[in-house]
């Protein structure tokens, strides 16, 4: 008769291939959790880096007399403006916009409207003004909408500027940015 097994209370010894096999998956595991808590190393790009509207599509005008204001869009690389979605606007009404003379586009066949007239770098337009104040200030409103050649566009944009205009025989007024670069300490 044989005798009954007893147990000191350590586990068995295990064959050499299980102790790998074990070890194998704990390492595993190990990486798993470090991936999860994003501690393994650079993640894959979760697509384009885009700049912010206001930087894509800085804005900024000027009055060049109480006649005529100019208006500014300097378009960064990779992205452009849409020519028909752009729109104008000043306040007092009484001050009158007229027309604004848009330079010719790029007609490119867009994604997401068809064949449109579009724009890439600076941008020049000159906005009439019927019954400007010398010496005056009017507010400028301007819509306008533009997207990212990686296939992202941007919702409608709108901003206000509020332009002096020069007095009777002074020249320009200085350029107004719609979104001033933003104080540090360092500058």
């Amino acid at each position: 008769m044989g005798c009954p097994s007893t147990s000191t209370g350590s586990t068995r010894r295990r064959a050499p291939a299980d102790r790998r096999a074990t070890l194998a998956r704990r390492i595993a595991g190990i990486g798993a959790l470090l991936t999860a808590l994003g501690l393994a190393g650079p993640a894959p790009a979760a697509g384009p880096k885009l700049l912010p509207a206001d930087q894509a599509f800085r804005l900024s005008a000027r009055a060049l007399d109480a006649k005529t204001l100019e208006i500014r869009f300097d378009v960064a690389d990779g992205y452009y403006l849409y020519r028909d979605k752009l729109k104008f606007g000043v306040e007092p009404a009484a001050a009158g916009a007229g027309t604004p003379t848009l330079p010719p586009g790029a007609v490119i066949e867009d994604e997401f409207f068809g064949r449109v007239s579009t724009y890439r770098g600076p941008v020049v337009i000159r906005l009439p003004l019927a019954a400007g104040q010398p010496g005056g200030s009017v507010s400028l409103e301007v819509d306008s909408q533009g997207c990212a050649d990686a296939g992202v566009c941007y919702p409608p944009q709108q901003q206000r500027l509020t332009l002096p205009l020069p007095p009777a025989g002074a020249g320009p007024s200085a350029p107004v940015d719609a979104s001033p670069p933003k104080k540090t300490y360092f500058n």
